[in-house]
């Protein structure tokens, strides 16, 4: 009781209610233990169903609106997405609880329904006791009626007595069976031929056709506005939650595609680069092998004019040897010539002896 106190006095006053004026402070952090998760993420479900069947009980956390404010301004984080994870754990487990129940009251109402098809066997028995005393009261009050007009006073006095003591047998009746639960008014509305349904949202039973205040008050009721903002919020949070999954994956296709355009950007500049550096060498290939075939070229110039000369040479050294022979030969026979007429004589007598 002292916590409760304690609590509820710091959310309205305040944690620094008792600090000393002239005392700094401290500053208040999101991520401390004390705070509830829940109601930073959206609100704390121990709220909603206060004095309700569906009552969580008190929080044991702290409900503080600054701390909330800075949560919300808190860019996101491992501890910022783990509260939001358990918020639409523990709202998705109440849902599905009451999802559960909303499946076995629909149940009920189709066996109820087919019992109820089947004639008065299919009535409870409370509701069959009920029925009876009521036909019982309504014939016992008009018999007193009739005694009363034929003036026999203590006869109907003795009738409205009986009438007294069965109304009161009914009642206890009928407070015994509100006592049993809300099973019990679709027993007793089905036994009363009246058309049923289950709520959509808390599970609970309606009347079709009922009236619209009740129906209003069902509907403004702690029980049905609690789980229609557990519904809400969770449809909200997974609704944000697909969308920022769509932007990202949105954001990671556009780097995709970023990424793609600036890998063939490179491939091309690597292409043209490698191409231009084909050219290059082809470029100094032809530029070498056109200097070595001008290269080639004079050197056979060159050696052909070397062959030439040296033709020409041997030409004019074979031409100068037999010049030079011609005329040794010549002179060799002018020298004959001359001797054999210096000597005219010996040969005669060379050929006489």
């Amino acid at each position: 009781m002292v916590d409760v106190a304690r609590q509820l006095l710091d959310e309205l006053m305040g944690r620094n209610r008792n600090l000393d004026p002239t005392a700094s402070a401290k500053e208040v952090s999101w991520s401390d233990e004390e705070f509830c998760p829940y109601f930073l993420v959206k609100f704390c479900p121990h709220d909603l169903f206060v004095n309700t069947r569906a009552d969580l009980g008190q929080c044991t956390k702290l409900h503080d609106d600054e701390a909330k404010k800075l949560f919300d301004e808190a860019k996101p984080c491992r501890k910022k997405i783990q509260y939001e994870e358990d918020f639409m754990r523990f709202c998705t487990n109440m849902i599905n609880e009451v999802d559960r129940k909303i499946v076995k009251g629909k149940q009920r109402l189709l066996l109820m329904n087919s019992k109820t098809e089947g004639g008065r066997p299919g009535v409870p028995k409370q509701q069959e006791h009920l029925n009876s005393l009521t036909e019982k009261i309504n014939k016992l009050v008009r018999e007193a009626e009739e005694a009363g007009t034929r003036g026999d006073v203590e006869q109907a006095q003795g009738l409205m007595e009986q009438c007294d003591k069965l109304k009161e047998e009914k009642e206890t009746l009928i407070k015994q069976q509100d006592s049993n639960g809300w099973s019990l008014t679709a027993e007793i509305a089905a036994s009363q031929e009246k058309q049923m349904e289950v709520c959509e949202v808390c599970g609970a039973f309606l009347i079709i056709g009922d009236a619209q205040q009740r129906i209003d008050d069902h509907l403004t009721g702690k029980q049905h506005v609690g789980y229609s903002k557990l519904r809400k919020a969770v449809d909200e949070m997974y609704e944000t939650r697909r969308k920022n999954t769509i932007n990202l994956d949105e954001r990671r296709s556009r780097e995709n595609d970023h990424r793609r355009r600036d890998s063939v950007k490179r491939d091309d500049t690597k292409s043209r680069y490698a191409v231009g550096e084909s050219i290059v060498k082809i470029d100094t290939i032809t530029r070498g092998m056109t200097v070595i075939a001008i290269v080639t070229d004079v050197i056979f110039v060159i050696t052909r004019n070397v062959t030439i000369d040296m033709i020409t040479a041997n030409v004019i050294d074979t031409i100068s040897v037999q010049t030079y022979s011609a005329s040794n030969v010549k002179q060799t026979g002018d020298a004959g010539e001359t001797k054999k007429c210096g000597y005219p004589f010996e040969e005669g007598s060379v050929a006489s002896s």
